[in-house]
């Protein structure tokens, strides 16, 4: 019998049947046609999960002439994908270039920060490649200091990249941060980098599937895979269609994964709630009042972070951290609070009007950093999965290189991508343990909007 698909948050978390309300759903127009798998079958490799990562792996795959199928319990974008910030971007940890280099040498050290800058040019060639209409906006990401020490904090962080091979950041002091069109209550300096794009998430989305379509991959969406064991030539894949045997698997579902798909994953990740607001099309006039002008994406560096942009059509995306729970009315008090939020560091944007709210999950392992690899133990298994809030670029060259090594090549990752994530101390209580971390990051991140706004601390009620 198929073992039931463990998840750590509540049902409406997961239930596919229920579209985002997200602007990118709104505007993303049709996914491409695709060919669909018939079930029961039979095929070289299977991929679970139709995002970024498993999308990228599967065209790489396909590329190399194995025949691949792509299983998804949604429709194509329906997870953390397709309603992202869209920030291509650095990423895929939560450790700081300091602790990387003391936990995993110098050489790894230097090889994740290449890895992570030829992300994002993987990215790009994607886009270019297969002539993706994703809205790619300008280069370069900027980082907001939230205070005086968080400012130094950035310099020195910067020196460090740069130390390991990093493209060299451009700080600006307070003083310039109007000239800059960065000014905003509470802002005490940033750090400008280079590397990095923002993009239209799920068309970026759509773009891969339809790369993979035409190089031959076959889809089944709405099609959640319940079991997955061991069998003869490989693994069995149990789903509502029908069985599909496969020699080799990669698990590429992240934030929504199951903690029985395999039992090696429980413990080892901890999905985290993200919420995202877009306003209506903002006046110049208004936009120009809030000081906030520049077009780079950007983000704080508040440990519950904010995270937002201009998008191309004059719309203001929003982004935060926090929230424990995905039940209906705890989202619309996350909600309520992401607009106060919104409206401490850009008070400018109080009346604004809010288009769509929606949220979705993040993912984070025990270990801090991604993963993707082989599960130990189960030849012909492989995962993917522990972006940390940064996956577009991160998961699309993870994906691709991961190609090779499925196929039984030496991987060629980085140490810390390759190194198995260790479980979390108590892992059946990671939300409880979530909610008591959120209260003591508000308190440590200080009021929201600082001087200029209105104080505000904590995380959203759960």
């Amino acid at each position: 019998m198929p073992s039931p698909l463990a998840r750590l948050y509540e049902a409406e978390a997961y239930d596919t049947s229920r579209p985002p309300a997200s602007h990118w759903q709104a505007t993303a127009g049709p996914p491409p046609a695709t060919t669909p798998l018939a079930l029961p079958g039979r095929t070289g490799t299977a991929v679970i999960g139709a995002g970024v990562c498993g999308l990228a792996a599967a065209l790489a795959l396909a590329l190399r002439g194995e025949e691949v199928a792509v299983l998804d319990a949604g429709p194509p974008g329906w997870g953390a994908s397709g309603r992202s910030g869209g920030f291509v971007c650095i990423g895929g940890t939560k450790l700081s270039e300091t602790a990387i280099l003391r936990r995993f040498g110098a050489g790894e050290a230097r090889a994740f920060v290449r890895f992570q800058e030829d992300a994002v040019a993987a990215v790009a060639e994607t886009i270019a490649t297969h002539a993706i209409a994703a809205e790619a906006g300008p280069p370069g990401e900027v980082c907001l200091a939230h205070s005086p020490a968080a400012f130094a904090a950035l310099a020195a962080a910067a020196r460090a990249r740069e130390g390991l091979g990093g493209a060299r950041a451009r700080l600006v002091p307070p003083a310039d941060l109007g000239p800059e069109g960065l000014a905003g209550p509470g802002f005490f300096g940033a750090a400008i980098n280079p590397v990095g794009f923002p993009v239209h998430p799920l068309r970026y989305l759509h773009g891969l599937l339809g790369a993979a379509t035409a190089a031959g991959v076959r889809t089944a969406f709405a099609t959640p895979v319940s079991d997955l064991a061991p069998a003869a030539g490989g693994w069995r894949l149990a789903t509502p269609a029908g069985p599909l045997a496969a020699a080799r698997v990669l698990i590429a579902t992240n934030g929504y994964s199951s903690e029985t798909l395999p039992p090696w994953i429980a413990g080892r990740t901890l999905p985290v709630l993200s919420t995202i607001l877009v306003t209506s099309p903002l006046p110049p006039s208004l936009r120009a009042e809030t000081g906030f002008t520049d077009a780079r994406m950007a983000f704080d560096s508040r440990t519950l972070l904010h995270y937002f942009r201009h998008l191309p059509d004059g719309r203001f995306l929003f982004g935060m951290r926090g929230g424990v729970s995905a039940a209906p009315a705890a989202q619309a008090r996350t909600i309520a609070r992401a607009r106060a939020h919104l409206a401490a560091l850009f008070p400018a944007l109080a009346p604004a009007g809010i288009e769509h709210a929606w949220s979705g999950l993040a993912c984070l392992t025990g270990s801090l950093t991604a993963f993707a690899g082989p599960v130990p133990g189960a030849e012909g298994l492989h995962a993917a999965f522990g972006w940390h809030g940064s996956g577009l670029a991160m998961a699309t060259l993870a994906g691709r290189r991961l190609a090779p090594a499925i196929l039984g090549a030496p991987s060629d990752l980085p140490a810390p991508l390759a190194r198995a994530p260790r479980r979390f101390p108590l892992a059946p209580l990671r939300r409880t343990m979530l909610a008591a971390a959120y209260l003591a990051a508000g308190l440590a991140d200080g009021p929201v909007g600082g001087r200029g706004g209105r104080s505000l601390t904590g995380p959203a009620a759960p």
